[in-house]
């Protein structure tokens, strides 16, 4: 039998997120599109994540290649680097507890620290303390986990980030249709009705910066439409549905 871990890179005890970074990466490397053949490779690394994916089938492949046995501690020695960065305060020691607690199976902690900064400090940004391509692979996985979560407009604040840096490099490339594909989906259903009419709106006004075309930005107009008329102001929820008028003209 193969080495699913083997083949993907990663070590037996890799988090769920681990094993989708490397996935990306081994797959922008071996995609069809990008070496112009049909892969066996690129079969064997999609067996590979779909058997590491799945917890079900990961953990009938760890017992029948004998990886059954606890993991062992990745910490050595007395020093405890969660906890050396739970009590530190700064913007950046914080940003790295996210994505620590995110790939060391804390996934729910992540998620309420992300949201908490976002909510107390002004500016946050995660992508100033990490390479390029830590951000884009740990922020979009910390955006997925904030869907699941129905924490949207958290999902839609990293997900505009996420969008701008893709755009000014390309990193996603093949994946980055999945990406817009969820920015589009939250932004079209997950936003009205789950946070307050403010909120919403400041999420179809960053939507309108993405620039995601011209269908979707005649649907935030008229959503931003309703928005503004729920909230009295007529003559701006007018201005908006003139703008979702033109777009479709």
């Amino acid at each position: 039998m193969k080495d699913c871990y083997k083949i993907l890179g990663v070590r037996q005890g890799a988090t769920a997120a681990e094993i989708r970074r490397a996935y990306r990466q081994k797959a922008k490397l071996l995609h069809p599109d990008i070496t112009h053949s049909d892969s066996a490779a690129f079969r064997e690394l999609n067996e590979a994540y779909e058997t590491l994916r799945d917890m079900k089938s990961r953990k009938l492949f760890d017992e029948s290649v004998s990886y059954g046995r606890m993991r062992r501690s990745e910490q050595t020695g007395s020093f405890d680097y969660r906890e050396w960065l739970l009590a530190r305060d700064d913007d950046e020691s914080r940003s790295k507890l996210i994505f620590f607690d995110l790939t060391h199976q804390r996934e729910d902690s992540a998620v309420a620290e992300f949201k908490r900064m976002n909510l107390e400090r002004g500016g946050f940004r995660l992508s100033r303390y990490f390479t390029r391509e830590d951000f884009m692979d740990y922020g979009f996985i910390l955006c997925e986990e904030l869907v699941l979560r129905r924490e949207y407009y958290d999902a839609v604040i990293l997900l505009e980030q996420i969008i701008k840096m893709e755009r000014s490099y390309a990193y996603f490339k093949i994946f980055f249709p999945e990406v817009l594909g969820i920015a589009r989906h939250v932004l079209r259903n997950n936003i009205e009705g789950q946070v307050s009419d403010e909120l919403a709106l400041d999420a179809w006004e960053r939507a309108l910066d993405l620039g995601l075309g011209r269908k979707d930005d005649s649907f935030f107009f008229l959503k931003m439409s309703e928005a503004y008329e729920r909230m009295g102001d007529h003559k701006t929820a007018e201005i908006c549905r003139d703008e979702a008028v033109k777009l479709m003209s």
